[in-house]
């Protein structure tokens, strides 16, 4: 019976916290590329990351520090 429960509580979480990736919008993208100088750059790339990300492919995102 403790094996029973403890193979359906690891099943449990483990289906829960199951690999998930939420890409963005395309609304989202435009309000991001909207202050960008050359907007259509700034949508292209982020529209190929979304898209290497939904395939399931590495991507690269750069950390920009917080500024006071």
């Amino acid at each position: 019976m403790k094996l029973a429960l403890n193979l359906a509580l690891f099943l449990f979480i483990f289906f829960s916290f199951y690999e998930k990736s939420f890409s963005l919008s395309a609304y989202k993208i435009k309000e991001i590329c909207k202050k960008e100088r050359s907007k259509e750059k700034c949508i292209k790339n982020l529209e190929d990351k979304k898209y290497n990300l939904k395939k399931g492919n590495l991507i690269e995102i750069p950390v920009i520090p917080y500024k006071r």
